[in-house]
């Protein structure tokens, strides 16, 4: 028995492994596994993906939906991997947990992401004959491998599927083992993207279409900025959405944003005569796209501007990427390479003219 292991923390990653299921992307097997892992500092007061909405249109893709939480209970998805000698331990209890069999003949192939942290690594640890590939739906793919990989792990990753965000220019992540890079087709994603965008929550459909859309993505918790110095720049983003004529704006915060946030952004809306929205739903930026069609996306680095112009043909801006690229460390922060490419790619909101952010696809 042939069984394929699915590794996946959010709903986007989700929905690339359903498009790449529906382009042909893996060999036939006699079952294929979903495994959720929830990474939230506090999982417990977090969703999972497969508690969000959309993810009901990907679940007849796989042949059952796991929890890796659950199987790990109580260790955290990202703070653990199993010590070498209880390897064979854990091999055997995940298998009988999951029914993967334990014979010669029964096989295990792993599809994960972020190989070079757990819970990928985690997994491919954990099963030390499997096939690995790798998924990346994310500018990081863009750049070199974060952290040194054990060769007993990327010598068995055979390939590497991506997104395609920037056409053209080829993924380094696993360079150094040779790994060949994959595209997911983008009409397989785009038509994955517009099934989830049919179960979108009240909260998006009834927003009014056009206006802009403000991504934001929680920078201080990752030392870059200090909360303030963030307050500051979604306060620019505004002022960047409002100085481009726009009246009517959706803020999209980070799920784990303090809620002072939105309260400064509320505040400075105020004063700036504009109709703001604070979207809490969790919900992927995509499915936006798809229900609102804004006329205007602004952020600073998240992947979800790129998406927006190579999937979906909106126009999009960054805002303090000059910032960030001093403030990014060591020199090889894995940050750094999505920031130099959206501060090389879009427009910056706050200099640029009216009618110079450009739309469609690249």
């Amino acid at each position: 028995m042939r069984t394929q292991l699915f590794l996946a923390s959010g709903l986007y990653g989700a929905a690339t492994l359903a498009a790449a299921l529906d382009a042909d992307c893996f060999a036939p097997a006699d079952r294929r596994l979903l495994l959720v892992s929830n990474n939230a500092a506090n999982p417990e007061t977090s969703p999972p993906l497969d508690e969000m909405p959309g993810f009901e249109r990907l679940r007849g893709r796989f042949d059952q939906v796991l929890s890796w939480n659950a199987a790990i209970h109580p260790l955290h998805p990202a703070g653990w991997s199993p010590r070498a000698d209880d390897v064979p331990l854990w091999e055997r209890y995940l298998r009988t947990r999951w029914e993967l069999g334990d014979t010669l003949e029964d096989e295990v192939e792993l599809v994960v992401e972020s190989i070079q942290v757990d819970p990928a690594l985690a997994l491919a640890r954990l099963f030390p004959d499997a096939p690995v590939d790798v998924y990346a739906d994310g500018l990081m793919s863009y750049g070199p491998t974060r952290n040194k990989l054990d060769p007993l792990v990327g010598t068995r990753v055979r390939r590497l599927l991506y997104v395609e965000l920037v056409p053209g220019l080829t993924p380094m992540l696993l360079s150094e083992f040779g790994v060949p890079a994959e595209v997911v087709p983008p009409d397989a994603l785009t038509a994955v993207l517009s099934e989830v965008a049919e179960d979108a929550p009240a909260a998006v459909t009834g927003l009014p279409e056009g206006g802009a859309v403000l991504l934001g993505q929680y920078l201080s918790a990752l030392d870059i900025l200090t909360i303030e110095e963030e307050e500051r720049l979604q306060v620019r983003m505004l002022r960047g959405a409002a100085r481009h004529g726009h009246r009517h704006v959706v803020f999209k915060p980070h799920p784990v944003a303090p809620a002072r946030f939105s309260r400064a952004l509320e505040k400075e809306a105020g004063e700036l005569g504009v109709e703001l929205t604070v979207l809490r739903s969790p919900v992927l930026a995509e499915v936006l796209y798809e229900r609102v069609r804004p006329e205007l996306v602004v952020g600073c680095f998240s992947t979800a501007l790129l998406t927006a112009r190579a999937f979906h043909g909106l126009r999009s801006a960054r805002t303090g990427t000059g910032l960030l690229l001093e403030r990014v460390t060591p020199y090889e922060n894995s940050n750094r390479i999505p920031v130099t490419l959206v501060d090389a790619l879009l427009p910056d909101v706050e200099t640029a003219a009216e009618g110079e952010v450009p739309g469609g696809a690249w």
